[in-house]
C-alpha cells in the first residue's frame, strides 16, 4: 500500500485512504484490503503472451481481460508498465502509431492485460488505419473474456472528437469502460479538477461508461494504487483449500 510513499517511509492507514481517495473522481473511500489485494496481484509475474495483428492471431480467451485503449501517444504502454512495476513489459515509443497489433500480457495466470493499438494518428497510412480499426472493432465487439476497457484520455486535452467513435462502439456493444485521465502531472490541481468535471459531464451521455474517473500519471506513479485495486476485482483467484474441501462430495 505504500507504492507512492517516500523510500523508507510507510503510509499510515489514514494517509493511505486519503491519498487513494484523491486518485478517483469524484473522490471516495477505498477499501484498504482491496488496495492490498491489488498491490500483491500486480507484484506477481507479468509476461508477454502474444501480439495479434489479425483476428485469426488472437490468443484463446481463458482469462478475464482488461483492455487499455486510447489515442496514439496517450500513454497506454507507460501505464501498463507502471501498473506492473516493470519498465519494459510494454514497449514504449516516441513515435505515435508505432503499436500496430494487440498485445497480450498474462498477469500470474489470473488476469490478462491487453494493450490495444492507438487510434487517431493522422500520418499513418490509410490502409493501415483501416486495418487497425477493423481489428480493434472486432476485438471489442466479440471478445467474450473482455471485462472492462480502460479508455485513456490525455488530461491536457480531455475527450476529443476522435474518441467519440470508440465510446459509441463500446456503448452499442455493451462493453463497460472506465475513463482514465493520463499525464495529470502536467496540470495544476485546479486545471485537473476542471478537466475531470468536464469529462464526467460528457460521460453522462454514454450508457457503458463507468461513472468514476481515475486520475493517473505513469511518470509520477499517481493513481496506480487505486487503479490496481479496481482492476484486481476482475482477476480470478484460487479457491481457499478449506472451501475446496467443503465443496468435495463425501467419499
Amino acid at each position: 500500500m505504500d507504492d507512492n510513499a517516500p523510500r523508507g517511509c510507510r503510509l499510515t492507514a489514514a494517509n493511505a485512504m486519503t491519498e487513494v481517495s484523491a486518485e478517483i473522481f469524484p473522490p471516495r473511500a477505498v477499501d484498504l484490503d482491496l488496495v492490498e489485494v491489488g498491490r500483491r496481484l500486480f507484484s506477481r509475474e507479468a509476461r508477454f503472451i502474444a501480439g495479434a495483428s489479425t483476428a485469426a492471431a488472437l490468443p484463446g480467451d481463458t482469462l478475464p481481460e482488461i483492455a487499455f485503449a486510447g489515442r496514439s501517444n496517450v500513454g497506454k504502454s507507460s501505464l501498463v508498465n507502471a501498473l506492473t512495476g516493470r519498465r519494459t513489459l510494454a514497449r514504449i515509443s516516441n513515435t505515435p502509431g508505432r503499436t500496430r497489433q494487440i498485445n497480450f500480457f498474462d498477469l500470474d495466470e489470473r488476469l490478462m492485460l491487453v494493450d490495444l493499438p492507438g487510434y487517431g494518428y493522422a500520418e499513418a497510412p490509410k490502409i493501415e488505419m483501416r486495418r487497425w480499426t477493423a481489428l480493434l472493432s472486432r476485438y471489442l465487439q466479440t471478445r467474450a473474456a473482455l471485462r472492462r476497457v480502460c479508455l485513456l484520455i490525455d488530461s491536457r486535452h480531455g475527450i476529443k472528437a476522435v474518441d467519440h467513435p470508440l465510446m459509441l462502439l463500446l456503448d452499442d456493444a455493451g462493453v463497460s469502460y472506465q475513463i482514465v485521465l493520463t499525464k495529470t502531472d502536467k496540470l495544476e490541481a485546479g486545471e485537473l479538477a476542471l478537466t475531470a468535471e468536464r469529462t464526467r459531464g460528457e460521460m453522462a451521455a454514454h450508457a457503458a461508461a463507468h461513472p468514476e474517473i481515475h486520475l493517473t500519471s505513469a511518470l509520477k506513479r499517481r493513481g496506480i494504487i487505486a487503479l490496481r485495486a479496481m482492476l484486481s476485482g476482475f482477476a480470478v483467484f484460487p479457491a481457499p483449500a478449506s472451501a475446496v474441501a467443503v465443496a468435495e462430495p463425501p467419499r
